[in-house]
């Protein structure tokens, strides 16, 4: 009797034993499953850590934003000032020309306009020299003659040239005739026929003389 209850408690024993490796087994794949998901638990955290830090990313940019904005602007005022500058010059620069060109346009008019007055009177001056050489100014007329004639010397430089005996010079002498001379070296005024008139630098009326030339 008890042989035989030792055999048949082995197989079941075997079955106990069988089962329980089974179940050992059987346990195996989830174990493998939990170690994979822990193994997971560092990618995961690596994705959440991409994520702020894009996150972060973004925000530095929105932030960024407003000072990229507000350099464009200081830039493009500061353009506009130094293009403002340069208008301001250039219309500075015009006007000073516009007041010089004027101020020379009227001591040119005013220049011009005096010659014009005093070329007028050219015949009576010629008239009253004509009238001293022949002795007709004496007295209280010579005196006012001689008044006039200062007055515009002092205040226009009003001068009278040309004299017999001055070297010809064609820029200022006008020759109306020339006689070959031995007693002259070089061309000189032989003759004074009307005498020339200068204002100032301006020539008025060059002198009208006859010119005496070396043989």
């Amino acid at each position: 009797m008890s042989t035989e209850s030792s055999a048949e408690d082995t197989p079941r024993d075997e079955e106990l034993t069988g089962g329980v490796a089974e179940d050992n087994l059987g346990d195996t794949p989830s174990d493998a499953g939990e170690s994979a998901g822990e193994g997971d638990a560092p990618a995961e955290a690596e994705v959440e850590s991409g994520e702020a830090e894009a996150g972060a990313g973004e925000d530095a940019e929105v932030a960024a934003d407003p000072l990229t904005e507000a350099m464009d602007s200081i830039a493009r005022l500061e353009d506009e000032l130094a293009r403002a500058r340069a208008d301001y010059y250039n219309l500075n620069q015009e006007y000073s020309n516009f007041v010089k060109r004027s101020k020379a346009d009227s001591l040119a008019r005013y220049d011009e306009g005096i010659a014009k007055v005093i070329d007028t009177l050219l015949p009576v001056l010629d008239d009253v020299q004509l009238a001293r050489e022949h002795g007709d100014l004496e007295g209280t007329p010579g005196m006012i003659v001689e008044k006039l004639e200062q007055s515009l010397a002092t205040s226009f430089k009003l001068e009278r040239f040309g004299e017999v005996g001055d070297a010809f010079d064609p820029q200022i002498h006008e020759a109306l005739m020339n006689t070959p001379s031995a007693e002259v070296e070089s061309e000189q005024v032989g003759t004074l026929i009307q005498p020339g008139y200068r204002l100032g630098e301006k020539l008025l009326r060059p002198a009208r003389v006859g010119v005496l030339s070396p043989e």
